[in-house]
């Protein structure tokens, strides 16, 4: 059985599934490998548009296998080093993925499970989701996802969470900006596809420029090196097939090129 389901629509959306619904979708190395690999290989896959993860189960991810962390724990310092990059590789490469991606989360998030949604660009969840950084209860700490959990919602809301353990509902989560929308579990799928339909609206390099764009300013001022890199930006996307094709289209009161369905 594989733990990541990844199918590939003629539209062009890759479906990412966690595939271990008996354990809850835990992470184990298994899993983060066959994760990571598969998200790289969707990363060099042109015909990719926008990346959908979801999971089977009650729960969307459980955070880490107790299994696995057991065994874990008797490794030698760089042993564990090594293995917790493995986890961190994935995180980085959900993150920085070129393609849009968006995270249905239809039940529980724990530990881990909120490092994955902290990565993706667009989350939306059903009404009965939870979400805990427990790591603490277990006396470990969110490192691994903390670079992404802290940018998701902040110094603020991730002192609070990781030192306190403490469940939250899905109003709270898009509160503090984890999610995006929450809506009724029968609704998950439509706002997930409504939201996919209106990706697949705009350019495709221009969605991974916008995402690259965001990561470059993330930490920076207004410096003069900001603004002439922002105008250098723009200038090249204005020269580019992509973006000539865009201003024709709206010009021409068409639909542009990479709008097929």
């Amino acid at each position: 059985m594989e733990p990541i389901i990844l199918e590939i629509d003629a539209r062009g959306i890759a479906h990412l599934t966690i595939n271990k619904a008996e354990a809850h979708n835990a992470f184990d190395d298994t899993l983060i490998s066959d994760f990571t690999e598969k998200l790289k290989k969707i990363e060099l896959n042109e015909s990719v548009r926008v990346v959908v993860l979801s999971a089977l189960g009650e729960s969307f991810s459980a955070g880490g296998d107790l299994n696995w962390m057991r065994r874990v724990a008797n490794y030698s310092q760089e042993e564990n080093v090594i293995d917790a990059m493995s986890l961190a590789e994935l995180m980085r490469t959900l993150n920085q993925l070129s393609k849009p991606t968006i995270a249905l989360v239809q039940g529980s998030a724990y530990g881990g499970g909120v490092g994955l949604v902290s990565c993706c660009d667009i989350v939306i969840a059903s009404e009965n989701s939870k979400f805990c950084l427990s790591e603490v209860k277990l006396g470990l700490i969110a490192s691994v996802i903390s670079p992404y959990v802290v940018s998701s919602i902040g110094e603020s809301q991730a002192r609070r969470y990781t030192l306190t353990g403490e469940p939250f509902d899905s109003e709270e989560a898009k509160r503090i900006g984890l999610v995006h929308e929450v809506v009724k579990s029968d609704q998950l799928l439509i706002m997930g596809d409504r939201i996919v339909s209106q990706l697949l609206k705009n350019g495709p390099k221009a969605m991974a420029g916008v995402k690259n764009l965001i990561f470059y300013l993330k930490g920076r001022g207004l410096e003069n090196e900001v603004i002439e890199e922002t105008a250098r930006r723009i200038a090249q996307v204005r020269a580019s097939d992509e973006g000539k094709e865009g201003v024709s289209a709206f010009l021409e009161k068409r639909p542009p090129s990479w709008v097929k369905f």
